[in-house]
């Protein structure tokens, strides 16, 4: 069975020792960054994830942290983010995915609370003149929504306003349910709309827009088939049958139990719209703090639609 993620750390877990990948993990209380660079070609093929860097930060907590904990996971996403971005130059966000389905709204719902800035350096407070970065964002929805491919839209303003770097947020796959809504993957390798869930779209690259892209995802969805095979798993170990008659027959029980008449199904939490929320507003927090250096916390929520 094909185990889809969209999260380099996972695969690179599943693929065991590997050359051309180097990782390293960092912790800080309850939170870990793990960063994954993967530097050959063969590696890439393998785990099926463009060359690059991939920085992933996680919380068991992480829509539920308390204020200090939000505060740290605030700063450490905003560091990692403003790592990747070119020194100079105007930046555009794109919020990918349907605003419509909850599990796939999440690039939407971080642009909500984003500080745009692009059209208020020649009327803003002469004191804070000199001091936002031009930042722009557009939700570009979906094909079966627009009929117009996410890329070639994408690919239209930048030809238009010149931003230095895109900054992508899309909600992605996962491997462990225990990841959902806990890891924010970031990434300076661009994106592929809808890879996690098979659907290839068109990427979001550098190739592909003539900028660095960065890409910000979130686990939203697991595979009902994976959980199936997990479970399968634990049972089929009180048997007496070797490791990889283990993963034969559970392989074959979980397709045969989950894709019935119906294809690939996806699961998400049922408290999926409080936590999308609530992880779009760390995201959209750590953005405003990386992309506007120059501007402190609470310059930069007295400017944003989050302020009072």
């Amino acid at each position: 069975m094909q185990i889809r993620t969209d999260l380099a750390m996972e695969s690179r877990a599943c693929a065991g020792g590997l050359k051309g990948v180097t990782t390293r993990t960092a912790q800080n209380g309850r939170m870990e960054e793990t960063y994954v660079t993967i530097e050959t070609e063969e590696a890439a093929k393998k785990l099926a994830k463009a060359c690059g860097r991939y920085v992933t930060l996680s919380h068991p907590e992480l829509a539920r942290a308390d204020v200090e904990e939000r505060k740290e996971i605030v700063r450490a996403l905003s560091k990692i983010i403003r790592d990747m971005l070119p020194g100079n130059g105007d930046l555009m966000i794109v919020g990918l995915g349907n605003r419509h389905i909850t599990a796939d709204a999440l690039g939407s719902r971080v642009l909500e609370s984003l500080l745009v800035t692009r059209h208020l350096r020649q009327v803003i407070e002469p004191e804070l003149q000199g001091r936002l970065r031009g930042v722009c964002a557009v939700a570009p929805g979906v094909l079966g929504i627009t009929g117009v491919e996410t890329a070639e839209m994408v690919q239209g303003i930048v030809e238009k306003v010149h931003p230095s770097a895109v900054i992508a947020i899309d909600a992605l796959a996962a491997r462990e349910t225990g990841r959902i809504c806990t890891t924010i993957q970031v990434t300076d390798t661009g994106i592929r709309p809808g890879s996690g869930v098979g659907n290839h779209r068109r990427g979001l690259t550098q190739d592909t827009l003539g900028v660095p892209v960065i890409a910000i995802g979130v686990p939203m969805v697991v595979y009902a088939a994976v959980i199936a095979r997990d479970a399968l798993s634990m049972l089929l170990e009180d048997f007496d049958a070797e490791e990889n008659e283990h993963a034969v027959a559970a392989d074959a029980l979980a397709d045969k139990v989950t894709r019935q008449g119906l294809g690939d199904l996806v699961v998400t939490p049922r408290e999926v719209d409080c936590l999308v929320g609530k992880v779009a507003q760390i995201i959209a927090a750590g953005l405003n703090q990386a992309l506007q250096p120059r501007l402190s916390e609470e310059e930069i929520l007295l400017l944003s639609h989050d302020g009072p």
